[in-house]
């Protein structure tokens, strides 16, 4: 990170799914920038219009991968979304921000560790036959293990990223 600049921080999550999405963005990008950061938003991109289905995908897809290369950090809203999981497209976003050594800060509701979210029978087994995860961890141990931080919400995540990013930048 360079100290010369404001911060710049890749706002992931399934917000680009919510009917206000726009707005919800902006929300976003307006508390990074009362703390004193740049909220990169996927939607900030522009997407050319009319293209195939295929094309479009992999226009977004490369936009946002380019800004996550581009920032210094990434937030992540790792909410369930879409059953007991966080966002495919949001973990690919982490995993991809934690390999270029980028800090990840993380928030989502506190459901407990993952055996109190799933249910499972006394094996530890769920009703697919899969073990669910026993680490005491509040998500997927390739998420957990590597996020800088986590919040309950994004206001205070986004409050406590602008303060780890200030502590890193001093040192």
């Amino acid at each position: 990170m360079r100290s010369s600049r404001t911060p710049r921080v890749y706002l992931a999550g399934f917000d680009v799914f919510r009917s206000d999405a726009i707005e919800h963005g902006r929300y976003l990008k307006a508390l990074c920038e009362a703390h004193g950061l740049e909220g990169l938003y996927p939607f900030d991109n522009e997407v050319v219009q009319g293209l195939p289905p295929q094309e479009t995908a992999a226009l977004i897809c490369n936009a946002n991968i380019t800004m996550i290369r581009s920032c210094d950090a990434v937030l992540a809203n790792l909410n369930v979304f879409r059953g007991a999981e966080p966002d495919s497209g949001t973990a690919f976003e982490v995993g991809m921000a934690v390999a270029l050594g980028k800090p990840v800060w993380a928030y989502f509701d506190d459901l407990g560790s993952l055996r109190e979210q799933i249910e499972h029978d006394a094996a530890g087994f769920d009703a697919q036959g899969f073990q669910v995860e026993d680490f005491h961890l509040p998500k997927n141990l390739m998420l957990a293990c590597t996020w800088a931080g986590s919040s309950e919400t994004a206001e205070r995540a986004i409050e406590a990223l602008a303060q780890y990013l200030v502590s890193a930048l001093a040192t």
